[in-house]
């Protein structure tokens, strides 16, 4: 690799000494930069982000009504601060809300068991396709990961039928009186 070579010539110093030229084979390292610059150009093209498709409703055009919403068919899902979750169904004026709206976590035991349980009760339509509507409303406290726990269990339960509102004075009433 490194290697001691004389040089040419009379050089002799006042000790005795030659002076002796030193010369360095660079290949060993220029190969091991070549594989390092592979190995992580490699390894960072294989390690793609995982998205989720979200499909977004189309604008009504002008004139065109939007169709109202059974509210028996429709859950509200409010994302609380703590990874806490509230729902209920119904309106959040309504004083029953009150009473019925519910407080869980993300677990399998918790909102996803809550919207198997309503998607058996609400059942399906004639053609076969589930009826349910789940309104999903974050509040400011929540963070951007109930979210995505939340999507993933729409995903989970197969609830077709979601959107993301949101949240309105009423429900931040409701959940300050359930803390």
């Amino acid at each position: 690799m490194a290697d001691i070579g004389e040089s040419g010539g009379s050089s002799k110093k006042k000790g005795g000494q030659s002076k002796k030229s030193t010369k360095m084979d660079m290949t060993p390292m220029v190969d091991l930069g070549f594989l390092l610059l592979t190995f992580f150009v490699l390894t960072a093209t294989l390690a793609k982000p995982q998205t989720m498709q979200v499909t977004m409703p189309e604008k009504p055009k002008e004139g065109e009504k939007q169709q109202p919403v059974k509210e028996s068919e429709t859950v509200t899902v409010l994302l609380g601060k703590d990874n806490k979750v509230f729902y209920f169904q119904g309106k959040p004026s309504d004083p029953a809300t009150k009473e019925n709206l519910v407080k869980t976590d993300y677990s399998a035991k918790g909102i996803r068991k809550a919207i198997l349980e309503f998607k058996a009760k609400i059942g399906k339509d004639d053609e076969g396709k589930d009826k349910m509507i789940v309104i999903i409303k974050p509040t400011d406290d929540s963070k951007y990961r109930n979210a995505v726990d939340i999507l993933d269990e729409m995903n989970i339960t197969g609830v077709k039928k979601y959107a993301i509102v949101d949240v309105t004075p009423d429900e931040l009433a409701l959940i300050k009186d359930q803390n």
